[in-house]
Protein backbone atom coordinates (compact mmCIF):
# COMPACT_ATOMS: atom_id res chain seq x y z
CA UNK A 1 0.00 0.00 0.00
CA UNK A 2 1.33 3.16 -0.85
CA UNK A 3 0.98 5.99 1.44
CA UNK A 4 1.48 9.91 0.65
CA UNK A 5 1.78 12.89 2.55
CA UNK A 6 -1.33 14.76 3.62
CA UNK A 7 -0.62 18.43 3.78
CA UNK A 8 -3.42 20.64 4.86
CA UNK A 9 -5.95 19.06 2.95
CA UNK A 10 -4.72 16.70 0.27
CA UNK A 11 -2.16 14.43 -0.47
CA UNK A 12 0.50 14.87 -2.35
CA UNK A 13 4.16 12.75 -3.21
CA UNK A 14 6.64 13.37 -0.69
CA UNK A 15 10.45 13.76 -1.65
CA UNK A 16 11.44 10.51 -0.95
CA UNK A 17 9.75 7.47 -0.32
CA UNK A 18 10.26 4.99 2.65
CA UNK A 19 9.36 1.19 2.78
CA UNK A 20 7.53 0.07 6.47
CA UNK A 21 8.63 -3.72 7.13
CA UNK A 22 6.74 -5.72 9.67
CA UNK A 23 8.84 -6.25 12.52
CA UNK A 24 7.24 -9.64 13.02
CA UNK A 25 8.51 -11.08 8.92
CA UNK A 26 10.46 -8.07 7.64
CA UNK A 27 7.81 -8.09 5.11
CA UNK A 28 7.02 -4.62 2.93
CA UNK A 29 3.80 -3.77 4.57
CA UNK A 30 3.60 -0.05 3.26
CA UNK A 31 5.54 2.76 0.96
CA UNK A 32 5.35 5.96 2.65
CA UNK A 33 6.44 8.96 1.04
CA UNK A 34 8.08 11.18 3.21
CA UNK A 35 7.78 15.03 3.90
CA UNK A 36 10.54 17.26 2.60
CA UNK A 37 11.76 20.70 4.13
CA UNK A 38 9.56 22.32 1.71
CA UNK A 39 6.77 20.58 2.56
CA UNK A 40 7.33 20.78 6.24
CA UNK A 41 7.08 24.76 5.53
CA UNK A 42 4.14 24.73 3.38
CA UNK A 43 2.36 22.93 6.08
CA UNK A 44 3.33 25.58 8.77
CA UNK A 45 2.68 28.48 6.61
CA UNK A 46 -0.88 27.01 6.11
CA UNK A 47 -1.29 26.15 9.53
CA UNK A 48 -0.06 30.15 10.72
CA UNK A 49 -2.54 31.55 7.32
CA UNK A 50 -5.73 29.58 8.58
CA UNK A 51 -5.09 29.80 12.64
CA UNK A 52 -7.80 32.59 12.70
CA UNK A 53 -10.30 31.22 10.66
CA UNK A 54 -10.09 27.70 12.40
CA UNK A 55 -10.26 29.76 16.09
CA UNK A 56 -13.39 31.08 14.90
CA UNK A 57 -15.05 27.75 13.51
CA UNK A 58 -18.80 27.81 15.66
CA UNK A 59 -18.48 25.16 18.50
CA UNK A 60 -21.32 22.77 16.72
CA UNK A 61 -19.33 22.61 13.68
CA UNK A 62 -16.24 21.22 15.72
CA UNK A 63 -18.17 18.80 17.80
CA UNK A 64 -19.50 17.95 14.67
CA UNK A 65 -16.26 17.15 12.90
CA UNK A 66 -14.77 15.13 16.32
CA UNK A 67 -17.61 13.05 16.44
CA UNK A 68 -17.58 12.85 12.11
CA UNK A 69 -13.94 11.52 12.67
CA UNK A 70 -15.27 9.02 15.97
CA UNK A 71 -17.78 7.52 13.48
CA UNK A 72 -15.42 7.26 10.38
CA UNK A 73 -12.42 5.27 12.93
CA UNK A 74 -15.76 2.79 13.73
CA UNK A 75 -16.94 2.50 10.10
CA UNK A 76 -12.92 1.03 9.12
CA UNK A 77 -11.95 -0.52 12.72
CA UNK A 78 -10.76 -3.60 11.18
CA UNK A 79 -8.43 -2.14 8.21
CA UNK A 80 -7.13 -0.30 10.65
CA UNK A 81 -5.98 -2.74 13.08
CA UNK A 82 -4.63 -5.09 10.58
CA UNK A 83 -2.68 -2.02 9.49
CA UNK A 84 -1.40 -1.38 12.91
CA UNK A 85 -0.93 -5.47 13.98
CA UNK A 86 1.43 -5.45 10.31
CA UNK A 87 3.41 -2.47 10.84
CA UNK A 88 3.87 -1.91 14.86
CA UNK A 89 3.31 -5.47 15.34
CA UNK A 90 0.68 -5.20 17.81
CA UNK A 91 -1.30 -8.25 18.88
CA UNK A 92 -4.23 -7.92 16.34
CA UNK A 93 -6.80 -8.29 19.43
CA UNK A 94 -4.75 -5.42 21.06
CA UNK A 95 -5.00 -3.50 17.96
CA UNK A 96 -8.51 -3.56 17.56
CA UNK A 97 -9.07 -2.08 21.18
CA UNK A 98 -6.43 0.58 20.68
CA UNK A 99 -8.91 1.59 17.18
CA UNK A 100 -11.86 1.16 19.53
CA UNK A 101 -9.68 3.71 22.10
CA UNK A 102 -9.45 6.32 19.20
CA UNK A 103 -13.46 6.29 18.59
CA UNK A 104 -14.06 6.74 21.69
CA UNK A 105 -11.08 9.52 22.09
CA UNK A 106 -12.63 11.90 19.27
CA UNK A 107 -16.31 10.99 21.32
CA UNK A 108 -14.45 12.39 24.23
CA UNK A 109 -13.37 15.76 22.19
CA UNK A 110 -16.85 16.35 20.44
CA UNK A 111 -18.44 15.90 24.18
CA UNK A 112 -15.71 18.18 25.20
CA UNK A 113 -16.33 21.09 23.41
CA UNK A 114 -20.00 21.94 25.08
CA UNK A 115 -18.12 23.23 28.28
CA UNK A 116 -15.01 24.37 26.72
CA UNK A 117 -15.17 28.36 26.69
CA UNK A 118 -13.85 30.09 29.83
CA UNK A 119 -15.18 31.33 33.13
CA UNK A 120 -16.93 34.46 35.16
CA UNK A 121 -14.36 36.36 36.98
CA UNK A 122 -15.66 38.53 39.90
CA UNK A 123 -13.30 41.31 39.55
CA UNK A 124 -15.88 44.01 41.53
CA UNK A 125 -13.56 44.21 45.17
CA UNK A 126 -12.83 47.42 45.23
CA UNK A 127 -15.20 50.84 45.01
CA UNK A 128 -14.30 51.82 42.34
CA UNK A 129 -14.60 48.51 40.38
CA UNK A 130 -18.05 48.40 41.53
CA UNK A 131 -20.41 47.50 38.67
CA UNK A 132 -17.63 45.55 36.32
CA UNK A 133 -17.61 42.78 35.25
CA UNK A 134 -14.88 39.64 34.53
CA UNK A 135 -14.45 36.70 32.37
CA UNK A 136 -11.71 34.64 30.58
CA UNK A 137 -11.79 32.96 27.66
CA UNK A 138 -9.52 30.13 26.57
CA UNK A 139 -8.39 30.80 23.14
CA UNK A 140 -7.17 28.38 20.93
CA UNK A 141 -3.42 28.13 20.97
CA UNK A 142 -1.77 27.10 17.82
CA UNK A 143 0.00 25.85 15.40
CA UNK A 144 0.69 22.90 17.31
CA UNK A 145 2.86 20.41 16.03
CA UNK A 146 2.46 16.53 17.80
CA UNK A 147 4.74 13.84 17.63
CA UNK A 148 3.64 10.73 18.08
CA UNK A 149 5.32 7.03 19.00
CA UNK A 150 4.75 3.49 17.18
CA UNK A 151 3.56 1.69 20.26
CA UNK A 152 -0.07 3.26 19.71
CA UNK A 153 0.28 4.74 16.38
CA UNK A 154 -3.47 5.38 16.38
CA UNK A 155 -4.72 6.19 19.58
CA UNK A 156 -1.88 8.79 20.95
CA UNK A 157 -2.29 10.06 17.36
CA UNK A 158 -5.65 10.77 18.38
CA UNK A 159 -4.88 12.49 21.65
CA UNK A 160 -3.01 15.08 19.92
CA UNK A 161 -5.78 15.66 17.00
CA UNK A 162 -8.48 15.77 18.89
CA UNK A 163 -7.79 18.22 21.22
CA UNK A 164 -6.86 20.33 18.78
CA UNK A 165 -9.65 20.13 16.63
CA UNK A 166 -11.94 19.95 19.37
CA UNK A 167 -10.72 24.10 19.89
CA UNK A 168 -10.40 24.73 16.60
CA UNK A 169 -6.15 24.81 16.52
CA UNK A 170 -4.33 24.15 13.64
CA UNK A 171 -2.02 21.06 13.92
CA UNK A 172 0.94 19.43 11.86
CA UNK A 173 1.50 15.64 13.10
CA UNK A 174 4.54 13.78 12.38
CA UNK A 175 3.66 10.23 12.82
CA UNK A 176 6.33 7.54 13.93
CA UNK A 177 8.31 6.27 11.20
CA UNK A 178 7.86 2.81 12.00
CA UNK A 179 4.29 2.70 11.79
CA UNK A 180 3.07 5.94 10.03
CA UNK A 181 0.45 4.61 8.00
CA UNK A 182 -2.88 4.84 10.90
CA UNK A 183 -2.39 8.39 11.26
CA UNK A 184 -2.21 8.62 7.27
CA UNK A 185 -5.68 6.78 7.70
CA UNK A 186 -6.84 8.93 10.13
CA UNK A 187 -5.96 12.29 8.01
CA UNK A 188 -8.20 10.42 5.04
CA UNK A 189 -11.76 10.28 7.95
CA UNK A 190 -10.86 13.83 9.25
CA UNK A 191 -10.65 14.61 5.28
CA UNK A 192 -14.48 12.77 4.29
CA UNK A 193 -15.61 14.25 7.49
CA UNK A 194 -15.51 18.06 6.67
CA UNK A 195 -11.87 19.06 8.19
CA UNK A 196 -11.50 22.50 6.98
CA UNK A 197 -8.54 23.55 4.82
CA UNK A 198 -5.18 23.59 7.05
CA UNK A 199 -6.88 22.30 10.11
CA UNK A 200 -4.63 18.98 9.97
CA UNK A 201 -1.20 18.14 8.32
CA UNK A 202 0.33 14.42 8.83
CA UNK A 203 3.74 14.51 7.53
CA UNK A 204 5.92 10.91 7.76
CA UNK A 205 9.39 12.67 7.44
CA UNK A 206 13.37 12.08 8.83
CA UNK A 207 14.10 13.25 12.33
CA UNK A 208 15.89 16.44 10.90
CA UNK A 209 12.71 17.48 9.10
CA UNK A 210 10.97 16.44 12.33
CA UNK A 211 13.09 18.32 14.26
CA UNK A 212 12.92 21.31 11.79
CA UNK A 213 9.40 21.39 12.64
CA UNK A 214 9.39 21.15 16.30
CA UNK A 215 11.57 24.00 16.53
CA UNK A 216 10.33 26.26 14.16
CA UNK A 217 9.20 29.93 15.91
CA UNK A 218 6.13 29.85 13.74
CA UNK A 219 5.06 26.84 16.39
CA UNK A 220 3.24 27.66 19.67
CA UNK A 221 2.68 24.61 21.14
CA UNK A 222 4.72 21.21 20.69
CA UNK A 223 3.40 18.25 21.57
CA UNK A 224 5.53 15.39 22.19
CA UNK A 225 5.18 11.65 22.95
CA UNK A 226 8.29 9.36 22.93
CA UNK A 227 12.04 9.06 24.88
CA UNK A 228 12.87 10.96 27.38
CA UNK A 229 15.98 11.88 25.73
CA UNK A 230 14.58 13.22 22.51
CA UNK A 231 12.26 14.60 24.38
CA UNK A 232 13.87 16.68 26.90
CA UNK A 233 16.47 17.27 23.99
CA UNK A 234 13.78 19.16 22.26
CA UNK A 235 12.55 21.18 24.80
CA UNK A 236 16.41 22.69 25.04
CA UNK A 237 16.00 24.05 21.49
CA UNK A 238 12.65 25.75 21.85
CA UNK A 239 12.36 29.46 23.00
CA UNK A 240 8.73 31.09 23.32
CA UNK A 241 7.09 27.27 21.98
CA UNK A 242 5.10 25.94 25.09
CA UNK A 243 5.78 22.16 25.40
CA UNK A 244 3.89 19.06 26.37
CA UNK A 245 5.91 16.25 27.09
CA UNK A 246 4.85 12.55 27.69
CA UNK A 247 8.19 10.81 28.31
CA UNK A 248 7.15 7.07 29.58
CA UNK A 249 8.06 5.39 32.77
CA UNK A 250 9.16 2.55 34.79
CA UNK A 251 6.09 1.60 36.35
CA UNK A 252 5.81 -0.07 40.17
CA UNK A 253 3.63 -2.52 40.92
CA UNK A 254 3.08 -3.83 45.14
CA UNK A 255 1.44 -6.39 46.25
CA UNK A 256 0.12 -6.73 49.39
CA UNK A 257 -0.20 -9.75 51.57
CA UNK A 258 -4.08 -9.23 52.06
CA UNK A 259 -4.23 -8.76 47.93
CA UNK A 260 -6.68 -11.04 46.01
CA UNK A 261 -3.78 -12.50 44.59
CA UNK A 262 -5.15 -14.19 41.74
CA UNK A 263 -6.45 -11.26 40.09
CA UNK A 264 -3.34 -9.35 41.17
CA UNK A 265 -0.90 -12.23 39.47
CA UNK A 266 -3.38 -11.71 36.30
CA UNK A 267 -4.01 -7.92 36.05
CA UNK A 268 0.22 -7.18 36.13
CA UNK A 269 1.39 -10.52 33.86
CA UNK A 270 -0.98 -9.10 31.51
CA UNK A 271 0.69 -5.22 32.02
CA UNK A 272 3.92 -6.80 32.09
CA UNK A 273 3.81 -9.15 28.52
CA UNK A 274 1.07 -8.13 26.58
CA UNK A 275 2.38 -6.28 23.42
CA UNK A 276 6.00 -7.35 24.82
CA UNK A 277 5.71 -4.77 27.15
CA UNK A 278 5.88 -2.06 24.84
CA UNK A 279 3.89 0.32 26.72
CA UNK A 280 5.40 3.24 28.25
CA UNK A 281 2.97 2.07 31.77
CA UNK A 282 3.95 -1.41 30.94
CA UNK A 283 4.37 -3.28 34.84
CA UNK A 284 8.33 -3.41 35.22
CA UNK A 285 8.78 -3.79 38.91
CA UNK A 286 6.87 -5.57 41.18
CA UNK A 287 7.47 -5.29 44.76
CA UNK A 288 5.21 -8.32 46.65
CA UNK A 289 5.21 -8.52 50.52
CA UNK A 290 7.57 -11.62 51.71
CA UNK A 291 5.00 -13.64 53.07
CA UNK A 292 3.72 -13.74 49.30
CA UNK A 293 6.29 -13.31 47.73
CA UNK A 294 7.18 -16.93 46.50
CA UNK A 295 3.46 -17.54 45.06
CA UNK A 296 3.90 -13.80 42.96
CA UNK A 297 7.03 -15.66 41.64
CA UNK A 298 5.56 -18.58 40.62
CA UNK A 299 2.04 -17.00 39.63
CA UNK A 300 4.12 -14.74 36.96
CA UNK A 301 6.25 -17.42 35.77
CA UNK A 302 3.00 -19.91 35.32
CA UNK A 303 1.33 -16.71 33.80
CA UNK A 304 4.04 -15.98 31.39
CA UNK A 305 4.51 -19.34 30.42
CA UNK A 306 1.33 -19.47 28.76
CA UNK A 307 1.89 -16.41 26.24
CA UNK A 308 5.19 -17.61 23.68
CA UNK A 309 5.84 -14.62 21.40
CA UNK A 310 4.27 -15.36 18.36
CA UNK A 311 2.80 -13.80 15.20
CA UNK A 312 0.59 -10.78 15.59
CA UNK A 313 -2.18 -11.51 13.54
CA UNK A 314 -2.42 -14.88 15.41
CA UNK A 315 -5.89 -14.28 17.28
CA UNK A 316 -4.43 -16.26 19.94
CA UNK A 317 -1.46 -14.22 20.53
CA UNK A 318 -0.68 -12.25 23.68
CA UNK A 319 3.24 -11.13 23.04
CA UNK A 320 3.83 -9.98 19.54
CA UNK A 321 7.17 -9.04 18.37
CA UNK A 322 9.52 -5.99 20.04
CA UNK A 323 9.70 -2.95 16.73
CA UNK A 324 12.87 -4.13 15.46
CA UNK A 325 15.98 -6.41 16.23
CA UNK A 326 18.26 -4.06 18.06
CA UNK A 327 14.86 -3.72 20.70
CA UNK A 328 15.55 -6.87 20.99
CA UNK A 329 19.87 -6.96 21.00
CA UNK A 330 19.25 -3.79 24.22
CA UNK A 331 16.53 -5.87 26.07
CA UNK A 332 18.50 -9.19 26.14
CA UNK A 333 21.98 -7.09 26.94
CA UNK A 334 19.84 -6.00 29.99
CA UNK A 335 19.66 -9.20 31.44
CA UNK A 336 22.55 -10.60 30.87
CA UNK A 337 23.49 -7.45 32.69
CA UNK A 338 21.26 -8.33 35.71
CA UNK A 339 22.73 -11.39 35.72
CA UNK A 340 25.59 -11.20 35.98
CA UNK A 341 25.27 -8.28 38.98
CA UNK A 342 23.77 -11.47 41.19
CA UNK A 343 19.79 -11.70 39.71
CA UNK A 344 18.16 -15.13 38.74
CA UNK A 345 16.13 -14.91 35.39
CA UNK A 346 13.04 -17.42 36.58
CA UNK A 347 11.99 -17.49 33.27
CA UNK A 348 11.67 -16.71 29.52
CA UNK A 349 14.40 -14.85 27.31
CA UNK A 350 14.40 -17.62 24.53
CA UNK A 351 14.46 -15.61 21.35
CA UNK A 352 12.09 -17.21 18.47
CA UNK A 353 14.03 -15.07 15.57
CA UNK A 354 14.90 -11.78 15.17
CA UNK A 355 12.56 -9.89 17.73
CA UNK A 356 10.63 -12.33 19.03
CA UNK A 357 11.55 -12.77 22.95
CA UNK A 358 9.31 -15.22 25.26
CA UNK A 359 8.15 -13.13 28.78
CA UNK A 360 11.17 -12.63 31.10
CA UNK A 361 10.62 -12.88 35.49
CA UNK A 362 13.74 -11.84 37.04
CA UNK A 363 14.06 -11.74 40.91
CA UNK A 364 17.23 -10.22 43.10
CA UNK A 365 18.33 -7.61 40.46
CA UNK A 366 19.79 -4.74 42.30
CA UNK A 367 18.90 -1.59 41.65
CA UNK A 368 21.59 -0.56 40.19
CA UNK A 369 20.52 -2.82 36.94
CA UNK A 370 19.01 -1.25 33.97
CA UNK A 371 16.21 -3.38 34.25
CA UNK A 372 15.23 -2.14 37.88
CA UNK A 373 16.21 1.88 37.17
CA UNK A 374 15.44 2.32 33.28
CA UNK A 375 12.35 1.63 31.02
CA UNK A 376 12.95 -1.50 29.38
CA UNK A 377 10.04 -1.60 26.79
CA UNK A 378 10.21 -4.92 26.57
CA UNK A 379 8.46 -8.56 27.75
CA UNK A 380 9.74 -8.52 31.71
CA UNK A 381 8.90 -8.01 34.86
CA UNK A 382 11.87 -7.78 38.37
CA UNK A 383 9.98 -9.43 41.37
CA UNK A 384 11.41 -8.22 45.06
CA UNK A 385 10.25 -9.15 48.25
CA UNK A 386 9.51 -6.61 50.73
CA UNK A 387 8.74 -6.54 54.33
CA UNK A 388 7.53 -3.42 56.05
CA UNK A 389 5.22 -1.32 53.37
CA UNK A 390 6.88 2.01 53.70
CA UNK A 391 10.15 0.28 52.08
CA UNK A 392 7.77 -0.90 49.50
CA UNK A 393 6.75 3.06 48.85
CA UNK A 394 10.52 4.24 49.04
CA UNK A 395 11.57 1.76 46.48
CA UNK A 396 8.82 2.45 44.11
CA UNK A 397 9.24 6.26 44.14
CA UNK A 398 13.50 5.37 43.19
CA UNK A 399 14.82 6.45 39.76
CA UNK A 400 13.96 9.43 37.28
CA UNK A 401 10.27 8.33 36.50
CA UNK A 402 7.23 9.06 37.63
CA UNK A 403 4.01 7.84 35.40
CA UNK A 404 1.90 5.45 36.90
CA UNK A 405 2.03 3.04 39.79
CA UNK A 406 -0.01 0.33 41.35
CA UNK A 407 -1.03 -0.86 44.48
CA UNK A 408 -3.11 -4.07 45.18
CA UNK A 409 -4.36 -4.43 48.38
CA UNK A 410 -7.37 -3.88 50.59
CA UNK A 411 -6.20 -1.69 53.61
CA UNK A 412 -7.34 1.67 53.08
CA UNK A 413 -4.28 2.82 55.12
CA UNK A 414 -2.29 1.57 53.16
CA UNK A 415 -3.81 3.30 49.72
CA UNK A 416 -3.74 6.86 51.54
CA UNK A 417 -0.30 6.79 52.30
CA UNK A 418 0.24 5.38 48.91
CA UNK A 419 -1.42 8.46 47.53
CA UNK A 420 0.27 10.72 50.19
CA UNK A 421 4.00 9.34 48.75
CA UNK A 422 3.68 7.88 45.42
CA UNK A 423 5.55 10.23 42.90
CA UNK A 424 3.46 9.31 40.16
CA UNK A 425 1.02 11.57 37.96
CA UNK A 426 -1.22 8.32 38.34
CA UNK A 427 -1.78 5.60 41.03
CA UNK A 428 -3.97 2.23 40.01
CA UNK A 429 -5.08 1.14 43.85
CA UNK A 430 -6.11 -3.10 42.63
CA UNK A 431 -5.91 -2.55 39.10
CA UNK A 432 -2.33 -2.99 36.54
CA UNK A 433 -0.72 0.50 35.89
CA UNK A 434 -1.51 0.20 32.55
CA UNK A 435 -5.20 1.30 33.22
CA UNK A 436 -6.16 4.43 31.88
CA UNK A 437 -9.47 6.24 30.51
CA UNK A 438 -8.91 8.19 27.63
CA UNK A 439 -11.00 11.53 29.30
CA UNK A 440 -8.95 11.43 32.59
CA UNK A 441 -6.01 13.41 32.67
CA UNK A 442 -2.87 11.44 32.01
CA UNK A 443 1.19 12.31 31.94
CA UNK A 444 4.07 12.16 34.38
CA UNK A 445 5.86 13.63 37.55
CA UNK A 446 9.76 13.74 37.37
CA UNK A 447 11.38 12.66 34.47
CA UNK A 448 8.38 11.27 32.69
CA UNK A 449 6.81 14.68 31.02
CA UNK A 450 5.46 17.91 31.26
CA UNK A 451 1.98 18.67 31.08
CA UNK A 452 -1.44 16.19 31.22
CA UNK A 453 -3.42 14.61 27.92
CA UNK A 454 -7.24 13.35 28.29
CA UNK A 455 -9.67 15.74 26.34
CA UNK A 456 -10.40 18.21 28.55
CA UNK A 457 -7.30 18.62 29.82
CA UNK A 458 -5.44 18.77 26.86
CA UNK A 459 -7.82 21.23 25.57
CA UNK A 460 -6.96 23.36 28.40
CA UNK A 461 -3.18 22.75 27.46
CA UNK A 462 -3.53 23.51 23.93
CA UNK A 463 -5.02 27.03 24.62
CA UNK A 464 -4.31 30.66 26.11
CA UNK A 465 -6.15 32.14 28.86
CA UNK A 466 -7.80 35.89 27.54
CA UNK A 467 -8.59 37.97 30.55
CA UNK A 468 -11.84 40.27 29.13
CA UNK A 469 -12.80 43.15 31.93
CA UNK A 470 -16.38 45.21 31.19
CA UNK A 471 -16.74 48.37 32.92
CA UNK A 472 -20.00 49.92 34.52
CA UNK A 473 -20.13 52.98 31.90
Amino acid sequence: MERRVFLGGRFEAGGSVQEVRSPFDGSVVSRVHQADVRQADRALALAVERRGELGRLSAGRRRALCQAISDGLATRLEEIARIIALEAGKPIGAARTEVKRAVGTFAFAAGEVASYGGELVPVDFDEAARGYRGFSRLVPNGPVVGISPFNFPLNLSAHKVAPALAIGAPIVLKPPPQAPSAAIVLAEIALAAGAPEGALSVLPCENAVAERLATDPRVRLLSFTGSARVGWSLRGKVDRTRVLLELGGNAAVAIAEDADLDWALDRTALAAFAYAGQVCISAQRVYAHRSIFAQVVRGLVERASRWPAGDPLDEATVVGPLIDERSADRLLSWVDEARRLGATVACGGARRGGTLVDPIVVTGAPPSAKLVCEEAFGPVVVVEPYDDFDQALAAMNEGEYGLQAALFTRDLGRVGRAIERLEVGGLVVNDAPTFRSDNMPYGGRKGSGLGREGLRYAMEELSERQMVVIGSR
